[in-house]
């Protein structure tokens, strides 16, 4: 066994961090435009408004994926590249620009997998409330049944939001990332519960306008966690570790079941509704139906984890890591066995086909005297993840795919440019692109389907 016949070896990106365009052609406003015209929020002052210069230059970027035998791309829509007021008139430039890539990804025999919601919130809508504003549950639903409707004779793959975790906890209580905001506590579990109804609802709407069945999907993040041993004890405090909610106010939504057991399971999960009920918004039977609408697929953003064994206390406790324990440039931890145990948890927990929809490290890439890029340390850590998502999907944990982020070096949101995370280095001053060694090693992966991992 290995991983199935059909496993789908793909690559990731999102909108704002490489088309560029940010004002050209009709295209409207969105938050991440907005945050980094503000002085001191990103690195340097950097912004998207040139990035990769992908809206130029995706054919040449396609040709480049096909070179390096990629089955799968998985990007984003700039919501406000379509709808500049995140509602009514259409950007007739913008959806051709999406139109032309699809078109190019399957002449290239790269199938289009579409993420309507990857952080791009039109400012128009984030000016009357945004996520705060019951309103985006229409908002967003319409927007998605439009794209669906436009694109599902091509596409049948698509994902709602990308990382509910990151955009409410980033973005509206440490304030990092877009708008920039520190709300009350309160206020971010309306908005997570609007962003689960806006995914239900979105759901709905595109079952019921698509041409032809599509396939639909949900992509949320998390901090995995992964068992100090063997022995049965560990395993469950993992699992206990992995599925209990974050008893940190102040970090609450950095967790995996308030965010999938209500998809999943129709209902929020019992120790948050005890640990946060001083701040939960109302939430109705009806709410709840609509937020559970059926899905074929989840997909996980998978990073890193944390090593868990079971206490003396019989709870779970944190493993404190060796001193010198390996990390990437940007100083996230290299732990290969999230990529096994956490998959493990989630089939295990919601019993839905799996994609890894992220995937990667950042490195201190540079271009060597022979003009190539030699990344040694990717491959390295791809090849020590990638056997562990072998391994798991060897277990029985039914894994359909693998998405890389990314696929080459972007706008890498409040860092700007000082982390590369690419398969292709991207020189900003010129645009020019250099395939890494790992882009290399990573054909090889795919053309013998991860057989010598």
């Amino acid at each position: 066994m290995s991983f199935r016949n059909d496993f789908v070896w793909g690559q990731a990106t999102s909108a704002y961090q490489i088309e560029g365009a940010a004002f050209q052609d009709g295209k409207g406003w969105d938050i991440w435009d907005v945050f980094c015209k503000e002085e001191g929020k990103v690195f340097e002052g950097h912004s998207g408004e040139v990035a990769c210069d992908h809206y130029h230059r995706f054919r040449e970027d396609v040709a480049l994926m096909k070179k390096m035998g990629v089955q799968g791309y998985r990007f984003s829509i700039n919501w406000s590249r379509v709808f500049p007021n995140g509602t009514g008139t259409v950007n007739e430039k913008g959806l051709k620009f999406y139109h032309e890539l699809v078109d190019e990804l399957c002449a290239a025999n790269i199938e289009p997998y579409i993420t309507l919601y990857h952080w791009e919130l039109p400012y128009e809508l984030y000016k009357k409330g945004g996520w705060m504003n019951r309103e985006i549950v229409e908002w967003f639903s319409d927007y998605a049944a439009f794209i669906a409707k436009e694109f599902s004779d091509k596409v049948t793959h698509f994902f709602t939001v990308n990382e509910p975790q990151c955009f409410i906890g980033l973005g509206y209580m440490t304030g990092v990332h877009a708008p920039g905001l520190k709300v009350p506590v309160r206020d971010t579990f309306l908005m997570a519960h609007h962003v689960l109804m806006a995914h239900g609802m979105a759901v709905k709407k595109m079952r019921q306008v698509a041409r032809r069945d599509i396939l639909i999907g949900i992509a949320p993040t998390g901090s995995m966690s992964y068992p100090d041993s063997e022995r049965p004890e560990d395993i469950e405090a993992a699992r206990m570790h992995l599925m209990q909610v974050n008893p940190d106010l102040q970090n609450w939504t950095w967790n995996v079941t308030w965010w999938s057991d209500p998809i999943f399971r129709g209902e929020y999960p019992e120790d948050g509704l005890r640990l946060y009920k001083d701040y939960l918004p109302t939430m109705t039977p009806e709410d709840m139906k609509l937020i559970s609408q059926p899905i074929d697929f989840y997909g996980q953003n998978i990073y890193n984890g944390n090593r868990i064994r079971m206490g003396k206390d019989g709870k779970p406790e944190v493993v404190k890591r060796y001193d010198g324990f390996p990390k990437t440039a940007l100083g996230w931890p290299v732990t290969p066995e999230c990529l096994y145990w956490g998959p493990y948890f989630l089939y295990e927990r919601y019993q839905s086909p799996i994609y890894i929809t992220e995937n990667g490290l950042s490195c201190h890439d540079t271009v060597s005297s022979d003009g190539k890029v030699h990344d040694q340390n990717r491959i390295d850590f791809l090849e020590g993840y990638l056997k562990q998502l072998k391994h798991a999907s060897e277990d029985g944990v039914d894994i359909r795919g693998y998405f890389h982020w990314s696929l080459m070096d972007n706008f890498e949101w409040h860092s700007g440019y000082a982390d590369r995370f690419g398969m292709i280095y991207v020189d900003y001053r010129t645009q020019e692109r250099i395939i890494k060694d790992s882009g290399y090693w990573y054909e090889k992966v795919i053309r013998e389907n991860g057989e010598f991992l």
